[in-house]
């Protein structure tokens, strides 16, 4: 988006983005934040931050919700008290800690396709070595699997995006590592459904 100002990078994808780029500009970040917590008391709030790779970030990102939402209480705008904050694992670095994360996160989503391109180090979208994003190899799984049994460990809400979650070959995997929550398109919805109700 040209009204951002983002310079263009030789390798976006481990670039300035997701949470990265709001701590570098916080005045957009806050704008966002602002209307979020000025939403929360409509329904229930879920803030979920992408491209997180250091605990650093999520203080940061956390320091700054409260910061905003006293602001708000002092300018007499109700913010609901249980609005969530969770994030994106989809960097290796945060899969790999993940349990360092715990106090800072109450929910998790595996992004499944940004985590299998940066574990194998192929970029998805180059024809010439898309075929080893495979989000069914054995060092993906482990890291997946890492990551559900953190988050139930400590009773956080954990859930998984991505192509991983809609193929229907692995939905026996994600439900043995204790996997209940999955994102997916509505086509893939029934095939994964039908291999749920069938497991023992």
């Amino acid at each position: 988006m040209p009204y951002l100002g983002i310079e263009r990078e030789d390798n976006p994808f481990l670039g300035l983005r997701g949470l990265r780029y709001c701590l570098q500009n916080p005045q957009i970040f806050i704008t966002q934040l602002r209307a979020l917590l000025r939403s929360s008391v409509f329904g229930n709030l879920s803030i979920m931050f992408p491209m997180v790779s250091e605990v650093r970030e999520m203080i940061e990102a956390q320091k700054l919700i409260a910061q905003v939402k006293s602001k708000l209480h002092s300018e007499g705008i109700k913010v609901s008290d249980t609005f969530k904050v969770g994030m994106m694992i989809e960097v290796p670095a945060a899969a790999l800690l993940v349990e360092e994360f715990v106090p800072h996160a109450d929910f998790f989503s595996i992004g499944t396709n940004d985590l299998t391109q940066y574990v194998m180090a192929a970029d998805r979208m180059n024809p010439n070595v898309n075929k080893l994003c495979d989000h069914g190899h054995p060092a993906v799984l482990m890291l997946v699997k890492q990551v559900i049994q953190v988050a139930k460990k400590h009773d956080r809400g954990v859930c998984i995006c991505g192509e991983l979650a809609g193929d229907e070959r692995y939905t026996e995997t994600l439900f043995n590592f204790g996997l209940r929550e999955y994102s997916m398109s509505r086509s893939q919805l029934l095939r994964v459904k039908k291999k749920i109700i069938a497991i023992n």
